[in-house]
């Protein structure tokens, strides 16, 4: 039995006034997939009228998350920078539960935040499990009786380039915190026990340049069993690996994201969305479709023609792990069994 599943970027529901319209042109391709799984950053909660928005998270409100469910969303993720705030965490994921939409990555304690979501369909057990590695030093980390996000902490150090010439900039090193590591490996390793298809999914990561630290995880959750790594945060595509013939999509930017972002009108940017095709569970191809956003706050599906200046410049980002993009169709493809 052939199955889809469908991977999104950085999902934002501010300025959202009507649900219908963020996911109006792309529902119809969502929900003809099995599964559809994606990075909420921002909480589906209305804070009191005295709250600075300034002074926590991004609050799209609760009205807004109707469009996940009219877009066709069955799960997402909720461990990433800007869900922030006991209340409007928890706020956020009963918004969730009401709308019978799926979560991982946040929860009212740790033990919940860090447990992973498995949806079944025809027979096949796809799990999926998010982190973040960009989080508040405080009040932010789930804790063993507060709200919160998972976390897998990176570390930065500095080396210098000349030992003899003050000022010059170093060379930034960064790596995984050797604790959080060995604890994720033992939660895909636990995941793979209930899942036929691990998702393993992480909000990291700085501009375009994929760090030592995400390399580090990304393969280390290959190597405890994940079949799919799903990277977002820098709002940008990043490079694509296929790590012993899994695929690692370092980051999918955008799919839905009407506010301005490092400079940028909102709007002006491409994403990705990942689409991966199944037969009796097993991984039979893998590839991603460009997306961006219009003047109404839709989403829209792209073909590779449309972007190629952005396809071939994920070609060229990919190639430095070894990657070999297919752009001679309307998506790219990232990995095809032979």
């Amino acid at each position: 039995m052939r199955q889809t599943l469908i991977l999104t970027g950085d999902v934002n529901l501010l300025n959202v006034g009507d649900p219908a319209i963020p996911f109006a042109r792309v529902a119809d391709v969502l929900g003809k997939a099995d599964v559809v799984f994606g990075n909420l950053e921002s909480c589906l909660y209305d804070p009191p009228e005295q709250h600075s928005l300034e002074e926590e998270g991004f609050y799209a409100g609760s009205a807004a998350g109707a469009a996940l469910k009219l877009g066709g969303f069955h799960a997402v993720g909720c461990a990433n920078n800007v869900n922030y705030g006991a209340e409007a965490i928890s706020a956020s994921l009963a918004r969730l539960d009401e709308l019978g939409i799926r979560h991982t990555g946040a929860g009212v304690d740790r033990k919940a935040a860090r447990s992973p979501v498995v949806l079944e369909r025809d027979g096949v057990r796809f799990g999926f499990l998010q982190k973040t590695s960009v989080f508040w030093p405080s009040g932010h980390e789930a804790g063993e009786h507060s709200p919160g996000v998972a976390t897998i902490k990176g570390h930065t150090a500095y080396q210098p380039k000349v030992s003899n010439r003050p000022g010059v900039s170093p060379i930034i090193i960064t790596w995984a915190d050797e604790q959080d590591l060995t604890m994720l490996r033992e939660e895909i390793a636990s995941l793979r026990k209930q899942a036929d298809v691990v998702i393993s999914s992480y909000h990291w990561g700085l501009a375009e340049e994929v760090l030592q630290y995400q390399v580090q995880i990304a393969r280390a959750a290959i190597e405890s069993g994940a079949d799919i790594v799903m990277g977002h945060g820098p709002h940008f595509p990043l490079g694509i690996e296929v790590y012993r013939g899994k695929p690692i999509f370092y980051g999918l930017g955008c799919f839905s994201f009407h506010t301005a972002h490092r400079g940028r009108v909102a709007g002006d940017w491409v994403g990705l969305a990942a689409r991966v095709t199944l037969e009796d569970g097993k991984i039979q191809k893998a590839a991603c479709s460009p997306v961006r956003h219009n003047e109404r706050n839709e989403t829209i599906i792209r073909s590779v023609k449309e972007e190629m200046a952005a396809m071939e410049h994920l070609v060229k980002l990919s190639k430095k792990f070894g990657a070999v993009l297919d752009l001679s169709g309307d998506e790219v493809i990232v990995w095809q069994k032979v």
